[in-house]
C-alpha cells in the first residue's frame, strides 16, 4: 500500500505541486504533428499538467505553443485566426507569434508601445518523431532534447497513434507495467490455454534501478529447463519501452522476433486525465514498417484507426461496451481491444485512486519500486536536485527483448548480448 500523504504527492501535477515540479522538468508529448498539419491550418486545444494551452504552426511552419488566454480580456486563443506568421485574437485583434510576442495591437493608435509590454507565455516545442514536443518547467534546467532510438527512425519504420485516458496518469502506468495482468486480463481465447502467459499465471519479477529509471524482467517457468522472459524499459517519468506483440505465444515458439519495438507514454493532461501516446517501429533498416500490420495491430489493441483515438467511442459511460456473453464463452474480459481492456480496469477504479486500501503481493514489484522512485524524484527536486532519466545518454540505446531462455541463462546477460548486437 502507500500512505495517504505519498499518494497525494505523486497524483497531483498541476502547477507549483511536487509531483508537477518534476513532470516539468522533462519534456512532453503534447500532440501528434498531423494534429496541425500545414501552414495556417486552424489552432488545437492541448491541456499538459492541467494548464490550458493553445497549439498552432505558423504561416512559416513553425509550431507554437501558448497560453490558451488572450491577455487583453482572457478570450480564449483557440477561436484565433492563424494568419501571416501569428495568430489574432478575434475579440479585438491582438496578434501573437509563436515565441508569445505581441506583433500587432489594433485597437491601439498606431504611436502606442503598449504591445512591446504585452507577452503571452509560450513555451519551447520541438517537432521530432511525428510528435509535438514541448517543456514546461525552468529555462535554467532545460535538458536536452529526448532521444530514444525510436524516435530517430524515418516515418518509413513508425507508427505514433494517441488516446484519452479517463484517470490519473498514475493508474495508466501502472498499468502498463504490470506485466502479470497479461495472463487475465488479455486472455482474449479461453479454450486456448497453451500460450505462455497461461502456462504460468505468477511469473517472477526482477527489477533494477538505472540512471534513466529502471528495468525490469518477467520470468515464467515454462517446464523443460526453459522460461519464457520479457525484459522492459521504463524511463522516467512516463516511457515504458517493450517489445511489440499482437498475439498470444503460443508454446511452440522458440524466440519470439516480430521485428518490431514499441511502447508507450502516459502523459498527464491533468489530474483525472492522460494522454496516451502509443509507438511501434521497426528497428531494421533495410525493412520498414508496414502500415497495414501497424493499424491491425493497433486495431488489435483497440487503437488505430479501427478502433479508440483521441476520442474514445469505449468509455465509463456505456460500460466499455462489455458483453457479457462473450465473457462467459470467448474471453476473459468480454471487452474487445488490448487497450481498451487497460482502459476499462484502469478507469473503473476512479479517478484517482486511494492507494492505502491496496494490498499489494510478489508480482507488483515493478509497481512498488516505481511509486518509491516517484516519491524520491518529489523529494530530490523540491532540494534542488535533477531527477532520474533528464540525460538522454542514459536512455539513448535501450533495448527490451521477448525470449525464451534456458535456465543456464540470465536476462541480465541476455540484454547483454541484445544491446552489443544493436550497437
Amino acid at each position: 500500500m502507500l500512505s495517504k500523504e505519498d499518494n497525494e504527492l505523486i497524483t497531483r501535477v498541476g502547477p507549483g505541486t511536487p509531483m508537477g515540479n518534476v513532470m516539468r522538468r522533462y519534456w512532453m508529448p503534447a500532440l501528434l504533428s498531423e494534429e496541425i498539419p500545414a501552414p495556417d491550418s486552424p489552432p488545437v486545444r492541448v491541456r499538459l499538467l492541467g494548464e490550458d494551452l493553445v497549439a498552432f504552426r505558423d504561416s512559416h511552419g513553425r509550431v507554437g505553443l501558448l497560453d490558451e488566454f488572450c491577455p487583453h480580456r482572457l478570450a480564449s486563443m483557440f477561436l484565433g485566426r492563424n494568419e501571416e506568421g501569428g495568430l489574432r485574437c478575434v475579440y479585438h485583434g491582438w496578434k501573437f507569434d509563436v515565441h508569445g510576442r505581441c506583433v500587432d495591437m489594433p485597437n491601439e493608435p498606431s504611436t502606442s508601445t503598449f504591445k512591446e509590454r504585452v507577452h503571452l507565455t509560450a513555451y519551447p516545442v520541438i517537432e521530432k518523431a511525428g510528435v509535438i514536443w514541448a517543456y514546461l518547467g525552468p529555462e535554467a534546467k532545460r535538458p536536452e532534447l529526448p532521444d530514444m532510438e525510436w524516435m530517430r527512425a524515418p516515418s518509413t519504420h513508425l507508427f505514433v497513434s494517441v488516446t484519452h485516458q479517463y484517470s490519473n496518469y498514475l493508474q495508466a502506468i501502472e498499468g502498463g507495467i504490470d506485466t502479470v495482468h497479461s495472463s487475465f486480463l488479455h486472455w482474449n481465447d479461453l479454450t486456448d490455454g497453451s500460450n505462455y502467459r497461461q502456462v504460468d499465471t505468477a511469473p517472477v519479477l526482477d527489477v533494477e534501478c538505472t540512471d534513466y529509471g529502471f528495468r525490469y524482467a518477467s520470468i515464467r517457468d515454462i517446464g523443460e529447463d526453459r522460461t519464457y522472459t520479457r525484459l522492459y524499459n521504463f524511463v522516467m517519468p512516463f516511457h515504458q519501452i517493450r517489445s511489440s506483440q499482437d498475439a498470444p505465444i503460443p508454446k511452440d515458439i522458440q524466440v519470439r522476433n516480430l521485428g518490431r519495438i514499441a511502447g508507450h507514454m502516459w502523459v498527464p493532461i491533468d489530474d483525472q486525465n492522460t494522454l496516451a501516446f502509443n509507438w511501434m517501429m521497426s528497428p531494421d533498416p533495410a525493412k520498414p514498417l508496414d502500415p497495414e500490420a501497424a493499424v491491425r495491430a493497433e486495431a488489435f489493441r483497440g487503437g488505430g484507426p479501427e478502433g479508440e483515438t483521441r476520442i474514445r467511442h469505449r468509455t465509463r459511460a456505456n460500460d466499455w461496451l462489455i458483453d457479457r456473453e462473450a465473457q462467459r464463452t470467448q474471453t476473459y474480459t468480454g471487452i474487445d481491444g488490448v487497450n481498451t481492456q487497460d482502459l476499462a480496469v484502469q478507469e473503473s477504479m476512479g479517478p484517482i485512486v486511494d492507494r492505502s486500501r491496496e494490498h499489494l503481493g510478489t508480482t507488483d514489484r515493478a509497481i512498488i519500486v516505481f511509486r518509491q522512485m516517484l516519491v524520491d524524484a518529489a523529494h530530490t527536486v523540491a532540494g534542488g536536485g535533477d531527477p532520474p532519466g533528464v540525460d538522454p545518454a542514459t536512455y539513448r540505446d535501450v533495448r527490451p527483448y521477448d525470449k525464451v531462455l534456458s535456465r543456464t541463462e540470465t536476462w541480465r546477460n541476455v540484454a547483454e548480448r541484445e544491446l552489443a548486437l544493436h550497437r
